[in-house]
């Protein structure tokens, strides 16, 4: 009976790992135009806890069936983030290669600035599973917002481990293709996730 449980249980990670790299691959094909970058990121991350609790099936044509919904909805917020990520890594590397005290200046301003809107966008991708399908740009925000209040700690430690992966992606290109869409997903997703509350057994007496 033990034997039979466990094969269950590595049979079921496996069918987990599989559809979260499908997943993976869907995103990352939708993902080339500049204009469904964010949408998909939205799709993936609604879809995301079905295919770690494996209770509803079709996942791949969920995901495109959210992909279409937020792509009419978040298209030109989406782009906006795009356009002002693009600014944001312009000016950090720009200043980073400068010299003379505007430098540290303006990195001072940059990096806090750019962890807080990292900060702010894994809030919102952590709220968004639980989000009206219809929700706005303008609520989501407000709801991240919250989120983001709510639980700075973890979200400061997303962010580090965001950067973390965005790093080593420079240098080992493969992660990139295996991560790009999962790594924010599941950053979020773990955020997401209530806090464990202690037990009788935690406190030592």
């Amino acid at each position: 009976m033990q034997k039979a449980n466990r094969t269950n249980t590595v049979l079921t990670k496996l069918a987990v790992v599989g559809d979260l790299l499908m997943l993976q691959l869907a995103f990352l094909v939708i993902s080339l135009g500049i204009l469904t970058l964010f949408p998909a990121a939205f799709a993936l991350q609604r879809v995301l806890p079905d295919a770690i609790s494996q209770e509803r099936p079709k996942l791949l044509r969920r995901f495109l069936g959210e992909f279409r919904q937020t792509m009419k909805q978040y298209w030109l917020p989406g782009f906006g983030l795009w356009t002002g990520g693009l600014m944001l890594a312009f000016g950090i590397s720009f200043w980073a290669y400068a010299s003379g005290p505007v430098r540290i200046f303006a990195l001072a301003i940059l990096i806090p600035l750019t962890g807080m809107i990292l900060g702010l966008y894994l809030s919102g991708l952590a709220i968004l599973p639980q989000a009206e399908p219809t929700a706005t740009m303008k609520e989501l925000f407000r709801s991240a917002n919250l989120f983001l209040l709510r639980r700075p700690l973890p979200v400061a430690g997303g962010v580090v481990l965001l950067l973390t992966w965005f790093a080593l992606a420079s240098q080992v290109p493969t992660l990139f293709v295996v991560g790009s869409g999962l790594v924010p997903a599941l950053t979020a997703y773990w955020l997401s996730r209530p806090p464990r509350e202690k037990t009788s057994e935690d406190v030592s007496i």
